[in-house]
């Protein structure tokens, strides 16, 4: 399959870049400066990059990108320096995901399209329940960091805009919890919603164990029948 990839110099994206490529798929990238990719996966011949600020793109463009690609991930996020949270762009992953599906919205084959996004978001159709304290601090988060309110609108255009039984394209949010780095996966669980508190209680979930599930929400149907319109959260087993 080709797989099309926003953010794969990111910790968990070029992860994913290197998961598929094993796996014997082909990608298609957009980055800003691909001598940040590994080189691997920089000089795969099933590799195709286009240099370019994604959000500069037009759709046409976008739409050139995302052709013939039976899955898009978008793995975008914000740098955690004090441009990167408080700097432009404010709305990255939200009208990245907007562009995006929009550009594959009316592809003449079946796409997969999912979303990384984070357990502080909440998934509002299943009417999960934070205590109060949290939802005070959410709400602070909200006001005061862009990234996480960029988070929200991103999950809440794919739940609310397109719809769950959206079919083009299908989608699926992934929350992690808190990130960490292993060289390795391990053995993961996956729930519906949130089983302790992202704020007083945070998991663990390890950057490969991302993104291998989003590996093989990809290739494995059954996985993607199970999950489909929905918002998993993924958490380290050992937690």
């Amino acid at each position: 399959m080709q797989v099309f990839i926003a953010g794969a110099t990111g910790a968990t994206g070029r992860l994913l870049a290197q998961a598929l490529l094993a796996r014997g798929h082909s990608l298609k990238l957009v980055v800003r400066d691909k001598s940040r990719l590994p080189e691997a996966v920089r000089t795969s011949p099933k590799v195709s990059i286009h240099e370019a600020v994604l959000l500069d793109l037009d759709h046409d463009a976008l739409q050139s990108d995302v052709a013939g690609c039976g899955a898009i991930v978008s793995c975008l996020g914000h740098n955690l320096s004090w441009r990167g949270v408080f700097g432009p762009p404010y709305q990255l992953v939200h009208e990245a995901t907007r562009r995006l599906y929009s550009a594959a919205e009316h592809s003449p084959t079946r796409t997969k399209f999912i979303l990384m996004s984070s357990t502080g978001v909440r998934n509002r159709r299943a009417h999960e329940q934070v205590s109060l304290a949290q939802s005070l601090v959410i709400g602070l988060l909200t006001v005061a960091l862009p990234p996480h309110r960029d988070n929200e609108r991103a999950a809440a255009y794919l739940q609310n805009k397109v719809g769950p039984q959206s079919a083009s394209p299908e989608w699926v949010i992934v929350r992690p919890d808190g990130l960490t780095d292993e060289a390795e996966p391990t053995p993961y669980s996956l729930h519906p919603s949130p089983t302790r508190s992202a704020i007083f209680d945070a998991g663990k979930t390890s950057r490969i164990n991302v993104a291998t599930f989003m590996a093989e929400l990809i290739e494995q149907e059954p996985l993607w029948e199970q999950w489909r319109g929905q918002m998993p959260v993924i958490y380290n087993q050992a937690y």
